[in-house]
């Protein structure tokens, strides 16, 4: 499932999918895709940086679904 919020909160700042990922620190726009399509969830850390940017509470962006490493999702 899209993650709408996330989609209209970025768009809302006026940031492309690629410009959102540089300022994660990511080469390209595939994992904010990815975030966005439902078919991945960011890190913890990354969720936070991603609100910060945003301007977005966590929770608002990504309910309780955020991973706590890089292979583990917490629900």
């Amino acid at each position: 499932m899209k993650n709408e919020r996330l989609i209209e909160a970025r768009k809302q700042k006026h940031l492309n999918q690629t410009q959102l990922a540089h300022m994660l620190g990511f080469k390209g726009k595939q994992s904010v895709a990815n975030w966005e399509n439902g078919h991945s969830t960011p890190t913890l850390t990354t969720a936070i940086q991603i609100a910060e940017i945003l301007e977005k509470d966590v929770i608002f962006l990504f309910g309780h679904k955020v991973q706590d490493s890089q292979t583990k999702d917490v629900v």
